[in-house]
């Protein structure tokens, strides 16, 4: 899928998918926020806004309040490519938040996966 595909996404179906895929392995649409909040800088009342507005994922990544700086020593690979060698800063961003859920999903505690 293209950059462009990928941002046009909207997050109020993207979000959902997230969740679920952290829900399948018994976590909680709270530990993703947690993994969310860390990443852009959004509270909840931030990402209810933008689910609100119905952005696409592009705009919310654009409009986070702070991406964290730590952010850059997410190592891994998700859907195949080295989210450490992404040229694309935007799609970096996006894969950086899946492969935060990803490690969710493996059963690894927020703790851990926010402690780089």
């Amino acid at each position: 899928m293209g950059n462009e595909r990928v941002f046009a996404m909207k997050l109020s179906k993207n979000y959902p998918l997230l969740v679920q895929k952290a829900e399948r392995k018994n976590r909680t649409k709270g530990e993703v926020d947690q993994l969310v909040f860390w990443l852009t800088g959004y509270d909840a009342e931030g990402l209810a806004r933008q689910l609100e507005r119905d952005v696409d994922y592009g705009t919310f990544f654009r409009e986070a309040p702070r991406m964290n700086p730590e952010a850059a020593c997410i190592k891994g690979t998700v859907c195949g490519v080295k989210v450490e060698s992404i040229g694309d800063p935007l799609m970096q961003q996006v894969r950086w938040l899946d492969k935060l859920v990803d490690e969710l999903a493996k059963g690894k505690p927020v703790e851990t996966i926010l402690h780089r």
